[in-house]
């Protein structure tokens, strides 16, 4: 049986206050974090497109979002806490994670890990998430997808219709992420990363839109087919009013089947 395409991280040193011992306590200490992934599917070559991998982004946000959950007595517990962060993403069949503690002995003191993504509990991965549909007067605070309500301009004929009204949409935009100050999203990788880092970002949808035909090329249609693969629960829709920090006082559409 042939081995698996895998991913790696080596090396990734980092501080953080770990340790059961008093001495411990009160005091950072280095620790090197080494991560090994396998893939569940072969990499594709000729399919150049960066949602189609498991994001090296990845490895280094399950060492960051493990560290800042909470402290750990052992490096045994921060290794599962990392094996299972990474494990949640669908693309990850298998992890070896070594944890090492640097400055506590003479070398490198520390655990390896393995684990099958099948064989243990993998982490609940979630963001809270705002889409809005049109331009804001004010940013609302923390993570946000906002979306053009329309094409910059008419859409050129000619060609695919559908595929001309989405590249419509990209170039407005990049002129709305122009007018707030963000940066613009056209990947799933890129619009996850910005979620984390709860930041705002304009998505452009043409590029993940153009696989789902059955959506039409249009903002309402095209944020509420994007809101629940985000686990957003709402779709909000600006007015001339600034956006409050809460999704409350707008125009809002709630997701079907949405908890309340």
């Amino acid at each position: 049986m042939s081995q698996p395409d895998r991913i790696h991280l080596r090396d990734h040193i980092t501080q953080a206050e770990i340790g059961a011992f008093q001495s411990e306590r009160g005091r950072t200490q280095r620790l090197r974090f080494s991560l090994t992934v396998d893939l569940r599917d072969p990499v594709d070559a000729g399919d150049d497109h960066v949602d189609r991998i498991l994001s090296y982004d990845v490895l280094v946000q399950a060492v960051d979002t493990a560290l800042a959950d909470q402290r750990y007595n052992l490096v045994e517990t921060l290794a599962e806490r990392i094996a299972a962060e990474v494990l949640a993403h669908p693309q990850a069949a298998r992890i070896v994670v070594t944890v090492e503690k640097l400055d506590r002995g003479p070398g490198a003191l520390g655990i390896t890990i393995s684990r099958d993504a099948g064989r243990m509990a993998v982490a609940a991965q979630h963001w809270p998430v705002r889409m809005v549909v049109g331009q804001p007067a004010m940013l609302p605070e923390g993570a946000v997808v906002l979306l053009p309500e329309a094409p910059a301009g008419p859409v050129p004929q000619g060609g695919d219709p559908r595929r001309l009204a989405l590249l419509a949409l990209d170039q407005a935009a990049w002129i709305l992420a122009a007018t707030l100050g963000v940066e613009v999203a056209e990947t799933r990788t890129e619009l996850d990363a910005a979620i984390r880092d709860e930041r705002p970002v304009v998505w452009a949808p043409a590029r993940l839109a153009v696989e789902a035909p059955g959506v039409a090329p249009e903002a309402p249609a095209l944020a509420f087919w994007l809101a629940p693969r985000l686990s957003a629960d709402r779709v909000d829709f600006a007015t001339a009013a600034p956006l409050p920090p809460a999704p409350d006082g707008l125009a809002m559409g709630r997701l079907p089947g949405a908890a309340r």
